[in-house]
């Protein structure tokens, strides 16, 4: 597991100190978390969890009802709704969907965008969850979570200073080690924890194997390039398909971000 505390710089372990600043998950939340340790999870228990939360159960249905699935029938429960998509899917929508309402209630510092956050570790999550059904990797259902927190470390170093002004430029600094350790704190599965650690560097990861870390690492700049980053960036020319070269996947590039849209697009009305 990763230490959250050895190995951290002084400013990352001070910013762990504030993780009470962050609003606590919801008991459904975090039952819906520690689903992902677990190596088989029924859809009923899925379905079960999501069915008591009723705003979400609300926008899982609106969601699969969405022209996105196109589907025939109107679906009318929430077990049917995973029994069509299936369990990882609809969690991955559950825990995106309520993640990103979740941090719109944090105080933050002038220059920090919510929404450009969500946005991004939205963007990163579904590109890296689409990434981890073409890749052999190990644990890829936990691509979806991985892309969505990794930069948790980024939102925790930004409520912590609530008056200093935030600069993309010079904020980022540790930010990987200090998401690392807070989702080791959260106690999500090792997988999930090393793929934020280690999103910049992720030959780090596994030795040089490609790892979930380097799916997250093709996802996270992809969702940058496509103008889905933290901070505001002009326009800049180059090869899309040059992220996907790592993966060996570089052919698969159109069909990859038709999809991705698709499912972005869908995502992001519902936070």
């Amino acid at each position: 597991m990763i230490s959250a505390e050895p190995g951290c710089s002084l400013s990352a372990a001070q910013a762990l100190r504030n993780l009470d600043r962050l609003p606590p998950f919801s008991p459904i939340l975090n039952r819906l978390l520690a689903t992902l340790a677990e190596e088989d999870v029924s859809f009923g228990r899925v379905a079960d969890l999501i069915e008591k939360d009723t705003v979400l159960a609300g926008n899982v249905l609106r969601l699969v009802n969405s022209a996105l699935y196109g589907l025939s029938g109107t679906v009318n429960s929430v077990r049917h709704a995973v029994a069509i998509l299936g369990v990882n899917k609809l969690r991955n929508a559950a825990l995106g969907m309520s993640i990103s309402r979740l941090w719109t209630q944090v105080r933050t510092p002038p220059g920090w965008s919510t929404a450009r956050f969500n946005l991004h570790s939205t963007a990163t999550a579904v590109l890296a969850d689409l990434l981890s059904q073409r890749v052999p990797v190990p644990y890829p259902e936990g691509g979806f979570v991985a892309g969505l927190l990794h930069d948790i470390g980024k939102l925790l170093a930004a409520v912590s200073e609530p008056e200093e002004p935030w600069d993309a430029e010079t904020s980022g600094t540790g930010h990987a080690e200090l998401s690392g350790a807070v989702l080791a704190r959260w106690n999500l599965p090792e997988p999930i924890q090393q793929a934020a650690l280690f999103h910049h560097a992720p030959a780090e990861a596994a030795g040089g194997e490609i790892h979930l870390a380097t799916l997250v690492h093709a996802a996270d700049g992809l969702a940058n390039a496509l103008g889905h980053s933290l901070a505001p960036r002009p326009p800049v020319e180059e090869d899309l398909a040059a992220h996907l070269e790592p993966l060996g996947i570089r052919e698969q590039f159109a069909e990859l971000i038709e999809q991705f849209e698709s499912e972005f697009a869908a995502l992001r009305e519902h936070f």
